[in-house]
């Protein structure tokens, strides 16, 4: 059977570098499952290997959309999978990366069949949540599903969105299109790697990762996308920030200090799924011998890697 590694983990761990190191050594493909990255017009605030990193290995779902596309999660897992069905007429593995658990998942256990949003319902989401915010979100979803708002991240506006967006559209509970836990047929197999370190060094790499973000032009970027900031893509960490200081709601400092501060609860809130989604097998970062091995291991068409290494 056909092998996929995933490298999944929190953001700043490295799983971009790691990822073409791999498929440098494999002759293969990268798949991206950071949902931000698929678009665009932006880069720098997230983190986006740069042109020289992207010619070391072929790459896809990168810069294919623009914000003012409408993607949903069960679009990337049809487009990825025929993706992978290309890959693997040539090759006997691929590797799929990124930090959004939920797209991860959709490729290899496929994901729960939900009905489609109308724009109807949509705006009215939206409107609600403009006005109310993420306080609007938790309270209507918590008044028409409570059992999913229970178990759901409370703190995540994007999952929030979407399950409010499935209440309002069927007047059904999101939880009651829910398959239980039962995982759809792949014609692959995976093998998980899952990047981890102590939360402090993870706390001041991410640190560390904001102010390079800043002095390459981030407050530009959030800039040039002011007229899209209703748009889902937007209503994420570094770009919601300034937006607000744009408004005059928060001085730029604050917008860069809540930059930080909710890339570090968003990092965290991904520990948490990974910790829950998925057998993974877990390494630091820099142990390349480690993952090199175990890659190995799982790969026996492959007897060079560990050399290459």
């Amino acid at each position: 059977m056909k092998k996929l590694i995933v490298i999944g983990g929190a953001t700043a761990t490295g799983k971009t570098a790691l990822a073409i190191r791999l498929a440098k050594h494999l002759d293969t493909a990268i798949l991206s499952a950071d949902s931000r990255q698929f678009y665009r017009e932006m880069s720098i605030g997230t983190a986006k290997a740069s042109a020289s990193e992207l010619a070391e290995a072929p790459h896809h779902f990168i810069d294919v959309l623009s914000v003012a596309d409408d993607y949903s999660v069960g679009d990337f897992e049809r487009d990825a999978l025929a993706r992978l069905a290309k890959i693997y007429e040539k090759k006997e593995v691929a590797i799929l990366v990124g930090g959004s658990g939920l797209y991860i998942r959709a490729v290899c256990e496929g994901l729960d069949k939900f009905p489609d949003i109308s724009t109807e319902t949509k705006k009215t989401v939206e409107a609600g949540e403009n006005s109310g915010g993420i306080t609007w979100l938790q309270h209507e979803l918590a008044e028409r599903d409570p059992l999913h708002f229970s178990k759901i991240d409370s703190q995540n506006p994007a999952r929030l969105r979407r399950a409010l967006e499935v209440c309002v559209e069927t007047r059904q509970p999101y939880s009651s299109f829910l398959k239980q836990g039962e995982k759809t047929p792949r014609p692959f197999q995976p093998i998980y790697i899952l990047l981890d370190m102590p939360r402090p060094e993870l706390y001041t790499r991410i640190d560390a990762r904001v102010d390079a973000m800043i002095a390459a032009g981030l407050e530009a970027e959030a800039q040039g996308l002011l007229p899209f900031c209703h748009r889902a893509p937007l209503r994420t960490v570094g770009y919601e920030e300034f937006f607000d200081f744009f408004d005059g709601n928060i001085s730029r400092k604050a917008a860069i200090d809540k930059i930080k501060q909710h890339s570090r609860n968003y990092a965290k809130r991904q520990v948490t799924w990974f910790a829950k989604h998925g057998d993974w097998t877990v390494f630091r970062p820099d142990d390349e011998a480690g993952i090199f091995a175990f890659v190995q291991s799982a790969l026996p068409f492959h007897e060079s890697i560990v050399a290459l290494h």
